[in-house]
């Protein structure tokens, strides 16, 4: 029998800035993940500006080690077929980052245990520890397996109601000439009824395209419209040959999902807190990874409900219960924002700013 402090499924950010900070304190961590790294990862590998300060890191002494990160300056957005609005920013508000390189880096960097192509088939209690394949034992377990994370099956002992976010992404090399797609600024482009996005992110050599929308009726035809879409425009070339790979995840405060049991928390995806606009995973990945490990450093070594609340609590204000629009709501919302969608200060102000950035930058304004 294998024993450690805390047992942490799943090795991405989430997972690995959890597991970074309970090593920092001392603890015995053994991260388990079902995937081999590097692995694909379907993301569009998008930082939001608050991501390197959460990872007590900053862009140059990642680049500094030979990985990818791509300066963003601007953004291209528009309804599919619109004209687009380009907006620019004074300074650098985001990074684009390869998620195989990026999460193979947090979980190195980690110094955790880790056990790659483990799979968790069994979890049970058993005198208040937790057995896990009847190999591992520990009294604590971090859900972070993304959307189909077998603690958070476990812990919710249900399939969830919600339609979670459907997504399928390609990245390849690309050379010059075979994109007008610009490093410094991504494209994004809204579907007509506003139930999701597809995006065009260019990272050096490589490029990131991909569409999301909630739930999955029609979703093979939303994506077959795409790729034509940038073949007609000559956005990318060759893309229809690309390899495309699907992911599912919940949108952040769109169900009763429960993120704590005694001996056990979820972060990230496990907890459904991708933010509902934009679908942007890696910031609450993080965020939530660095307050789960927080919460049991200070908790001492004790692991019952009431220890494990402020957790909780914490992510219930970071990410409040929302509720679905009725669908005559949803298609006049659809129809003001194609309208809106046209206006260069919405588009800033609104779209960008305060639904993909999350980020508010003073008195000076994008170009």
């Amino acid at each position: 029998m294998i024993h450690c402090d805390a047992l942490i499924v799943g090795g991405g950010p989430a997972g690995s800035t959890a597991a970074r900070l309970l090593r920092r304190a001392g603890w015995d961590v053994i991260v388990a993940d079902r995937a081999k790294f590097p692995r694909d990862k379907v993301c569009a590998g998008w930082l939001t500006p608050d991501v390197f300060p959460l990872l007590d890191l900053t862009p140059d002494e990642y680049r500094a080690t030979g990985l990818t990160v791509q300066e963003i300056t601007a953004f291209r957005t528009s309804v599919m077929g619109g004209r687009p609005v380009e907006t620019r920013y004074p300074r650098v508000v985001s990074y684009a980052i390869r998620r195989c390189e990026f999460d193979t880096f947090l979980l190195q960097r980690s110094g955790a245990r880790t056990l790659e192509d483990s799979f968790v088939r069994t979890l049970r209690h058993d005198n208040d520890r937790w057995i896990v394949n009847e190999s591992i034992e520990t009294p604590i377990v971090i859900g972070a397996g993304g959307h189909f994370c077998p603690v958070s099956r476990h812990l919710r002992a249900h399939i969830d109601d919600e339609a979670p976010i459907v997504a399928k992404e390609a990245e390849f090399p690309i050379g010059d000439g075979h994109t007008q797609v610009s490093g410094t600024t991504p494209e994004l482009f809204f579907c007509r009824d506003f139930q999701g996005y597809a995006w065009c992110v260019r990272k050096g050599d490589f490029i990131n395209v991909g569409i999301g929308r909630r739930g999955n009726h029609g979703f093979g035809e939303y994506l077959r419209d795409f790729v034509g879409f940038l073949e007609r425009h000559r956005i990318i070339a060759g893309v229809s040959k690309a390899r495309w790979h699907g992911h599912a995840y919940l949108g952040s405060g769109v169900g009763p999902r429960p993120v704590i049991a005694p001996g056990v928390m979820l972060v990230g995806d496990a907890a459904g807190l991708a933010y509902p606009e934009s679908g942007e995973g890696i910031r609450p990945a993080i965020e939530s990874g660095r307050l789960a490990a927080e919460i049991l450093i200070a908790a001492r070594g004790r692991r019952g409900i009431h220890d494990l609340q402020p957790y909780a609590d914490a992510i219930r204000r970071l990410h409040p219960a929302i509720r679905e629009s009725a669908a005559p709501v949803r298609a006049a919302l659809a129809a003001l924002g194609r309208v809106l969608l046209t206006s260069p200060a919405f588009t800033r102000h609104v779209v960008l700013d305060r639904w993909f950035l999350r980020a508010s930058y003073g008195p000076e304004t994008a170009d």
